[in-house]
């Protein structure tokens, strides 16, 4: 399960070059006019072993004026009490002022691991006067530059050591099937049509459903945590502080789940942030399964289910071997058949294939149908096994594996779907060198 770490600080100190460094991509705007941050910035880390989730949140200022500062103070303030540990970043070159001081006061509330990091400590003619900072009353202190790279090496194997061993408690282990999709698709409708009672609330205003809420769930025989999330919009329309604590709450579920059921309304286009949210799981390895709900609201003799299918599997192309149900949360049209799917997939993301059969079935067809020659050399796949990962993925081994392309790699996991069950699970191909 990953941590979660926030960057806090005023504003132009050099937060966002900072998570721009962690994640190892340039995803935050970085600009030297103060403000230019106002969406919170998710990223994926990682140091000495240990993967950790990074916000980069907007610089905080006491009592301004303008709309967009007050709302990100707030978010800010969440993002503390939100945090595992915090990086409260300073800038050596204006040195200790009034704001610096408040973000003090509000990080020693929080009673979280804090590192205070010096930032912009670009030669070691600077290091004296990063001193005056101890001042703020914080002993983990660090000096880096963001820009380069220098020191946060340091500061990292301290974070690290510092994260707990599991941030979530979750209980006996059991599997995650997170319920996942825009606001007011009706998940929290089809969580309660699974369990017969009105155990979330359910309006149709979108935002009901502020926190992620675990019920523990059997169904044929298995048990399983079932989480209703808050509905995922895009960053630019998440206005309320309490929304934007929602739907990090909702991100969150997403990363721990084993299986995202992807809640569809019927009567809305299957637009760029469902497949946002769509890739997002993907992209995460997590079983898949599509619910297109409010099915009984359609016309039938306007719109078929095999049409919709065909529309839904262009827009997700070309992970395209994911389960579509069609259902109603409100007559409970299929939901058992969702939650089924689902189990399901959740075993077919599990399967091991033994090395034995694989190599029986693949290495025939790898026969017939070779890697195309490059440069006059032609590859030779010799062997292939299952890695041991919690999701697919499979090694390939050959004499010249930089010249397998990606068209290559899916023809084999093409070949592979076609064979084995893997619907609603990812799969990754590793050429090696034998």
């Amino acid at each position: 399960m990953r941590n979660l770490v926030a960057i806090v600080g005023k504003p132009n100190v050099g937060k966002s070059t900072l998570f721009n460094r962690l994640v190892q991509k340039r995803e935050a705007i970085v600009d030297p006019t103060s403000g230019v941050t106002r969406d919170r910035q998710y990223g994926k880390s990682d140091w000495n072993g240990r993967e950790f989730t990074v916000i980069d949140t907007g610089g905080y200022v006491v009592g301004g004026d303008d709309a967009y500062e007050q709302e990100i103070d707030q978010q800010v303030i969440i993002a503390i009490e939100e945090a595992d540990a915090i990086i409260f970043l300073v800038d050596v070159e204006i040195g200790i002022n009034a704001l610096d001081e408040e973000v003090a006061r509000l990080i020693r509330r929080s009673n979280k691991p804090v590192f205070l990091v010096v930032n912009k400590v670009d030669s070691a003619l600077r290091i004296p006067a990063t001193t005056e900072f101890y001042s703020l009353g914080m002993d983990n202190l660090f000096h880096i530059s963001a820009i380069n790279g220098g020191g946060t090496g340091e500061v990292l194997d301290a974070l690290v050591e510092a994260l707990p061993d599991n941030d979530i408690d979750y209980p006996d282990d059991l599997p995650r099937f997170a319920v996942v999709g825009r606001p007011n698709a009706g998940k929290s409708s089809f969580v309660n049509a699974l369990i017969g009672e009105p155990r979330n609330i359910v309006k149709d205003e979108a935002g009901t459903t502020r926190d992620s809420i675990d019920t523990i769930y059997n169904r044929f025989g298995f048990d399983f945590c079932l989480v209703d999330t808050a509905g995922i919009r895009r960053k630019s329309k998440v206005k309320a502080n309490i929304e934007f604590y929602s739907v990090m709450r909702a991100l969150r579920s997403l990363e721990y789940s084993d299986v995202c059921m992807l809640v569809f309304d019927a009567t809305r286009s299957f637009d760029t942030q469902v497949k946002n949210i769509f890739w997002l799981a993907a992209r995460n390895h997590k079983g898949i399964v599509i619910l297109v709900n409010k099915w009984d609201l359609i016309d039938k003799e306007k719109q078929s289910t095999k049409e919709v299918t065909a529309q839904i599997r262009e827009e997700i192309a070309p992970f395209v071997d994911v389960p579509i149900i069609f259902i109603s949360s409100l007559t409970k049209q299929r939901v058992y058949k969702a939650i089924e799917t689902a189990v399901d997939v959740y075993h077919r993301r599990a399967q091991r294939i033994s090395t034995r059969k694989l190599n029986d079935y693949i290495l025939p067809v790898i026969e017939k149908n070779p890697p195309p020659a490059t440069k006059g050399k032609y590859v030779k796949i010799k062997f292939a096994t299952q890695l041991h990962s919690p999701h697919p993925q499979f090694a390939f081994f050959c004499n010249l594996p930089q010249y397998v392309k990606e068209p290559y790699k899916r023809f084999l996991e093409n070949k592979l779907r076609a064979e084995y069950d893997f619907s609603g699970v990812t799969i990754d191909i590793f050429i090696r060198k034998k």
